[in-house]
């Protein structure tokens, strides 16, 4: 079994059981988008179809749906509130989602509606090396030493 070389930054919080992401930005207002390993399970995306701006979601509703090579997935959100943006770039370009999933690869921005709820499912700081390894190995995959907690 070949080790998978990936990176989860530290300062994200995930939610590990549908393997996505969110950043604070501040003015309450929240970045996400799906993890390496996310990425690394589920192949390469064709198609990425955000929800419309303005739709209000609770964590673990569907945030987009992807196209990949076999199949269409629901892409769930990390934190509840509404869509305030969608990556435009990925009309043209999906392969930004493999290519920078913590930066250029970003799906959707949210206005936050219950941070403090959402904060009990999420995997923050040193706790998310750990849990991606746990996650992986479920999966029937290792983590190379080194990868798991460190940005990219």
């Amino acid at each position: 079994m070949t080790a998978l070389q990936l990176q989860f930054p530290p300062d994200l919080h995930y939610l590990l059981e549908h393997q996505v992401w969110a950043r604070l930005d501040g003015d309450g207002l929240a970045t996400v988008g799906i993890t390496a390993l996310g990425i690394a399970l589920s192949g390469e995306i064709y198609m990425c179809r955000p929800k419309r701006l303005g739709t209000a979601l609770a964590q673990g509703a569907t945030l987009a749906v992807v196209e990949l090579a076999k199949s269409i997935v629901a892409v769930k959100t990390p934190v509840s509130g509404s869509i305030v943006a969608i990556n435009p770039a990925l009309e043209q370009r999906p392969g930004l989602v493999h290519t920078d999933p913590y930066g250029a690869g970003w799906i959707a921005q949210l206005a936050l509606t219950d941070w403090a709820a959402d904060l009990g499912a999420l995997v923050h700081g040193d706790a998310v090396g750990p849990a991606m390894a746990a996650h992986a190995r479920a999966y029937g995959h290792e983590l190379a030493a080194g990868g798991a907690g460190a940005a990219p």
